[in-house]
This record gives structure tokens, C-alpha cells and sequence, in this order.
């Protein structure tokens, strides 16, 4: 007899979920300046900075053998590739019509050079989820999924990027 699929958001609905969450705040050094160059109604298309915070939404069906959702020990890698992204960097967008003259100034040592494929607080949101996403699933053989990353410019401001 032929069992319907059961996809993990359709046994999201009738299972119990354990999440967990991961916090980086404004005070681990994450400041970056952003150049969001579509913007061109708005002062955000100048050259500007924040020190960003991180908020992962971990979750899982079942706890590991210590009854974790996930060992927070394990995020070192996905906190030096923070700090690799965002301490002291510049954040341009691949298509920025100014990215050769950001790319001389990298190359002249003046800018820690990151061209992401977007910019913007809901972009860098998708961007680090895409990233963790990855890398929790090869740490937890898909034990673990990322539900959701936030990202805070500052106390005001913040963007999630959620799965559905």
C-alpha cells in the first residue's frame, strides 16, 4: 500500500518540535560598513556601518544523547566565519556599479573586501541562514534544521529570514 510522503514541514504540523536558540550580540565586534547602493532615495546608498547581531532559531524533532536540541560548542566554526564576514569589513553587492573602485581599495589594503550577491539587512539575513543552514546539516545529518537567522543593526532595526 502506497504511504504518502511525509515532508519535515508537513510533520512539523503534528509533531512536537524542541527549538533552541543562539545569540551574537552587538558586543562580539561584528561591525561592518554596507554600501546599499540601490537605495538611491535614501542615505543608506552611502557608505555606512553598524555592529551587527546574530539570532539563530535552531529545532529538531528529537534531543541528542545529552537532550540537545544542539550543542552550542559546535557553532565555533559558524562564529569565526562571522567574525572572517563581518568584523572590520566592507559589504558590497556584486552587482554595485562601484565595485572596481571598492575592489582598489581592497587592493590597496584600505578595505576588508566581502561582495555578497545582495546587500541589505533582510539580504545578509538570507545569506547567513544559507550558511548555517549548510553547516547544520553536515554536523547533524539533517537532525537539526535552522528555522530562522535575525539580523540586528541596531537596537531599532532587524531583518529575519525565515523557513515556511
Amino acid at each position: 500500500m502506497n504511504q504518502p510522503v511525509r515532508t519535515v514541514s508537513s510533520m512539523r504540523d503534528s509533531r512536537a518540535i524542541y527549538r533552541s536558540t543562539k545569540a551574537y550580540d552587538h558586543s562580539e565586534g561584528l561591525s561592518c560598513c554596507f554600501r546599499q547602493w540601490r537605495a538611491t532615495h535614501s542615505h543608506c546608498r552611502l557608505i555606512h556601518g553598524y555592529a551587527l547581531a546574530f539570532r539563530f532559531v535552531f529545532a529538531t524533532f528529537e534531543l541528542d544523547q545529552h537532550n540537545w536540541c544542539f550543542d552550542f560548542g559546535g557553532l565555533k566554526p559558524v562564529k569565526g566565519w562571522l567574525k572572517e564576514m563581518f568584523d572590520h569589513t566592507m559589504i558590497v553587492a556584486e552587482d554595485d556599479p562601484e565595485l572596481p573602485r571598492f575592489q582598489a581599495l581592497a587592493e590597496a589594503d584600505l578595505v576588508d573586501l566581502r561582495v555578497l550577491p545582495a546587500v541589505g539587512c533582510e539580504a545578509t539575513a538570507k545569506y547567513v541562514f544559507d550558511y548555517v543552514a549548510t553547516f547544520l546539516r553536515a554536523e547533524t545529518g539533517d537532525r537539526v534544521w535552522l528555522e530562522s537567522v535575525e539580523v540586528c543593526e541596531h537596537g531599532g532595526n532587524s531583518a529575519i529570514y525565515a523557513i515556511g
